[in-house]
Formats: structure tokens, C-alpha cells, sequence
């Protein structure tokens, strides 16, 4: 199948409202654009510079997500045109996305990554750490971010109960933490290739995919 064809083969599965995010990483541009042609606008990708670089190659509408882990002094290299970071795991990331966004007199939208798998390699806040930091009020002082919701990603495995049980507990803090937002908070970014729909059944309103669009990757 074309990228077309497997990219209109997932849309067909999603609910309204769902958004899909093309990952897009290791992939080159003309892929990219295949998908584009196709009707897709928001891609994924985990590394700044190839982001960056497929920014300056491809159509100016396309909405660019920062979905791998971002380093502080990476930020500057993306803030003048991404749309979202959804891979925003501490409070000096989050300052510097707020002093990028400034300096380039934009709003960034992010997403809080929490982590909720068995997997210590696995990026993210603790929910307790997460919840202690919202409730702190840090982020009432950083006007050019805005917060859309929560990421994680499940534990990799093939025990469907313990990817249901991570969905719950990143859908159980999505909500107690909504009381802290206004209602700009509505994005539950969980679900990949292979489990997202289960993170469907889980009120996910953005999922990630790569693999079932574009095929294996190309280091």
C-alpha cells in the first residue's frame, strides 16, 4: 500500500475530534510530502535539527510536534516555528520553551509528559511530581505557553492489561488536573502504532503513528 493508502486506512478508524500525528522521524522529506498530498498537516518528529531542516523543505502550513525528548539548548532551534512540544518532562524545560516563545514573540503550545509505564528508561514527571508542580502556580507566569493537555507512553509489552492500566492512570490525572486549567486543557495525547485503539477507548484525542503510515524506518 502507498503512504496514501495506509495514512486513509487509520483515519477511517479514528473518532471525530481524534487527531492523528504522522511521525514522521528518520523519514525523508519526500515521504512526508506523499502524506501531505494525501491531507495530512501535522507531523512528528523526535530530533530538532530534522525538524528544523524539513521545516525549511516542505509546505509552510504543516504543523510541526516535537515529540521526542527535547534538551534545553535544542529549544531555540524549533521555537520560531513549532506548534506544539508534547515531550515537556521538567520545570527547566518548560522555562525555556517560555524565554524561546518570548524571544520570538509566539505562543507555544505544549503537552506535560508523565510517566506512567514500568519502564524506568521512560521520560516523563511522576504523577506526584506532576501534580505538585501544577499546583504550585509556576505556570501562571510563563504567558507564552500554553498548556493543552497530557502525553505518556504506555509500557512496552504485549500484556494488554498493563497497557490498560497506564491509559487509565494518564486518563485518572487528566482529569484531576483539569481543575488547574482553563479549557484550553483538552488533549490527551496516548496511543502509537500498535496500541492505539485501546488509548481510543481511553478518551486519547491525539494518537502518534508512524510505522502503519510510512513503514520502517530509514536510519
Amino acid at each position: 500500500m502507498s503512504v496514501s493508502e495506509r495514512l486513509h486506512k487509520i483515519l477511517d478508524t479514528l473518532p471525530e475530534g481524534v487527531k492523528l500525528v504522522a511521525v514522521s522521524k528518520f523519514h525523508p522529506a519526500e515521504r512526508l510530502q506523499e502524506a501531505y498530498d494525501a491531507g495530512q498537516r501535522i507531523f512528528g518528529e523526535s530530533r530538532p535539527q530534522e525538524m528544523a531542516a524539513k521545516h525549511e523543505q516542505l509546505p509552510a502550513d504543516i504543523e510541526w510536534h516535537m515529540i521526542g525528548h527535547l534538551q534545553t539548548n535544542k529549544v531555540k532551534m524549533i521555537a520560531p516555528f513549532v506548534a506544539m512540544i508534547s515531550s515537556v518532562d521538567s520545570e527547566r524545560l518548560i522555562e525555556e520553551i517560555e524565554r524561546q516563545a518570548a524571544r520570538n514573540n509566539r505562543t507555544i503550545e505544549i503537552l506535560l509528559e508523565a510517566h506512567v509505564a514500568d519502564e524506568q528508561t521512560k521520560s516523563g514527571w511522576s504523577p506526584d511530581e506532576l501534580k505538585a508542580y501544577v499546583a504550585s502556580g509556576a505556570l501562571a507566569a510563563m504567558p507564552h505557553i500554553r498548556v493543552r493537555g497530557l502525553m505518556t507512553i504506555a509500557t512496552n509489552t504485549d500484556d494488554e492489561a498493563i497497557i490498560r492500566r497506564d491509559f487509565q492512570h494518564i486518563r485518572d490525572l487528566f482529569e484531576e488536573l483539569k481543575s488547574h486549567f482553563d479549557s484550553n486543557f483538552d488533549t490527551l495525547s496516548i496511543g502509537m502504532s500498535d496500541d492505539y485503539p485501546i488509548a481510543l477507548e481511553y478518551g486519547s484525542t491525539m494518537v502518534r503513528i508512524g510505522t502503519a503510515i510510512f513503514g520502517a524506518r530509514e536510519y
